[in-house]
């Protein structure tokens, strides 16, 4: 009777072990398309962060702009809303989600990637090259959902907008400023208050109700004061102690922060703790990052081209 019953489990358990290695079989082949994409968001993920302090670029680039104790941006900046929109793009292109569309087989420029060439432009208008909208087409390249909202949404509007837009009518769009109100419905709404709130549940910031005798506003002032330290200590050491005099070794979200807060306007609030001295050498050398050539930086083996057309979005 003991041996029937071993012979029993025994039989159960090689069963058991059988389904398991079939449904591991299944899982594997059913995952193998997004392999890519959870690798590119693992080695973007910050080293030493938590899962719960991993933040977009978005969140980090707000969290540069956020006044500590006021929780709340400048009001003279106008720059950090179309600045949240590239950090977009750029997050989902750095997550495999988005790419530059294809140049073909005669590489065009990216300022100029229509119907003629890059030589066959200069030929013709010589003077209008850095006067012409961007339009270098954005192609979804993966809809797999990121876990944020936001980028969710941005895709959903990337991926089902035929003909494909550009990079600078995505920015203009994903902020509303356009004058078609057929595409009214790309704008993404309150993107600063809602990257407040993923702040505020990561434990970064917290909420709060200020009066300006006219109004009350929700502000969002700074609680967990070492995850923004180690983000300006991150932005800081990037042209500092890390500097590498070679944007192509730089790590490629650290680059894309710099650039983008930079274009938000948000780029000096990281640089402001600095003696004299360093600040200037930080300046310098954020300025020689600027004066890159969007077009020959992203001719470069191993680039985000993505990251290059949005920065030459703004620098235009």
């Amino acid at each position: 009777m003991s041996t029937l019953t071993q012979r029993t489990s025994g039989l159960v358990q090689r069963r058991t072990e059988a389904i398991r290695s079939a449904a591991a079989e299944k899982e594997k082949e059913s995952g193998g398309e997004e392999d890519e994409v959870r690798r590119g968001e693992e080695e973007d993920d910050d080293k030493g962060d938590s899962k719960e302090t991993r933040l977009t670029l978005m969140e980090e680039v707000l969290l540069l702009g956020l006044k500590d104790r006021e929780g709340y941006t400048s009001f003279w900046n106008d720059c950090i809303s179309s600045g949240l929109r590239g950090c977009m793009l750029v997050e989902l292109a750095l997550r495999g989600r988005l790419q530059l569309e294809a140049s073909g087989v005669r590489r065009k420029s990216l300022l100029a990637r229509k119907d003629v060439s890059t030589s066959q432009f200069h030929r013709q208008q010589p003077s209008l090259l850095k006067c012409l909208p961007f339009s270098g087409k954005v192609i979804c390249k993966s809809d797999a959902p990121t876990g944020d909202v936001l980028l969710d949404e941005a895709l959903k509007h990337i991926k089902e907008t035929q003909p494909p837009e550009n990079v600078q009518s995505w920015i203009e769009l994903l902020s509303g400023e356009t004058w078609n109100p057929l595409k009214l419905h790309y704008q993404l709404r309150n993107v600063r208050e809602r990257l407040a709130k993923n702040l505020v549940e990561k434990g970064v910031l917290t909420t709060e109700k200020q009066n300006f005798l006219l109004f009350d506003m929700t502000t969002h002032p700074l609680t967990n004061s070492t995850i923004k330290q180690r983000l300006v200590k991150k932005v800081q050491d990037s042209v500092l102690e890390k500097w590498v005099n070679d944007p192509h070794r730089m790590d490629k979200r650290v680059l894309a922060l710099i650039l983008l807060a930079h274009s938000s306007d948000v780029l000096e609030n990281a640089f402001a703790p600095l003696q004299d001295e360093q600040y200037d050498l930080a300046m310098k050398r954020v300025h020689t990052l600027l004066e890159l050539e969007p077009e020959k930086e992203s001719a470069k083996p191993n680039v985000n081209e993505l990251m290059w057309a949005v920065v030459a979005a703004f620098t235009k």
